[in-house]
């Protein structure tokens, strides 16, 4: 593949964080494909601006664009995965392929009780507190060059009601019916909540494949970086080129 044929790649981060969740990534794919990352509304520098699918569709709309390789492999996780969806089925033409990172899962029925639950009790305790929780979680895990970016990036606690008000209830398997790319669903094999209705999500897909990180949780991309940057080398490589 030609420097001019690498497919361009937009990474959506999950929930909470922002664009410094790539860093691992951006690192070690810009060499071989223009790569970026977004901040969803009501993250990182976006902090200020008002959550909504509509907007976030609209910013991963603009990354493609500001890529200038028309369209892009989209990769997202979990909130950034149901956001990619929603890009995907708005956008059709933007999209050469798409990749659901901890985000498949319906977010209806008995399995969004808990996040509605904790979406309720985030703004109960105070965003200092909350930090403090974060960083020592991500700091006792992960190694600095993995996390250093998004703790310096700090959290958008304060979007995280809105956000999951807005994806819980929206999004099942017939989702992937307005995906018109291939798909590769890419799983902590250990995310057991959001890996739960994987094979419903690929049997909805006609070109869909599910790949499963040993030993990884929901955070796949922190824990086994090079593991999840080479399943989306892989991918991208193998996407058609641009017509």
């Amino acid at each position: 593949m030609s420097a001019a044929d690498a497919t361009p790649i937009v990474f959506v981060h999950g929930t909470r964080f922002s664009a410094a969740q790539w860093s691992p990534q951006l690192a070690a794919l810009r060499e071989e494909f223009p790569v970026t990352a977004v901040d969803l509304p009501g993250h990182g520098a976006r902090s200020g601006q008002p959550w909504s699918l509509k907007a976030a569709t609209e910013i991963i709309a603009a990354a493609v664009e500001s890529l200038d390789r028309g369209p892009a492999l989209v990769v997202g996780h979990s909130l950034g995965g149901y956001a990619a969806l929603e890009f995907a089925r708005h956008r059709p033409r933007e999209l050469r392929g798409l990749v659901l990172a901890g985000a498949s899962a319906a977010t209806s029925g008995a399995w969004a009780l808990p996040y509605r639950g904790l979406a309720g009790l985030v703004p109960r305790v105070s965003a200092q507190r909350l930090t403090r929780w974060n960083d020592r979680f991500l700091r006792r895990l992960y190694p600095p060059e993995v996390v250093g970016a998004t703790i310096r990036s700090g959290y958008a606690f304060h979007t995280l009601p809105a956000a999951w008000g807005d994806v819980l209830g929206r999004f099942d398997a017939s989702a992937m019916r307005h995906v018109a790319a291939p798909v590769l669903i890419l799983n902590g094999e250990k995310d057991i909540v959001f890996r739960a209705g994987e094979r419903e999500f690929a049997r909805a897909h006609p070109d869909a494949r599910i790949e499963l990180i040993p030993r990884a949780r929901h955070l796949a991309n922190f824990d086994a970086p090079d593991v999840f940057t080479d399943a989306v080398r892989r991918f991208a490589r193998q996407l058609p080129a641009r017509s």
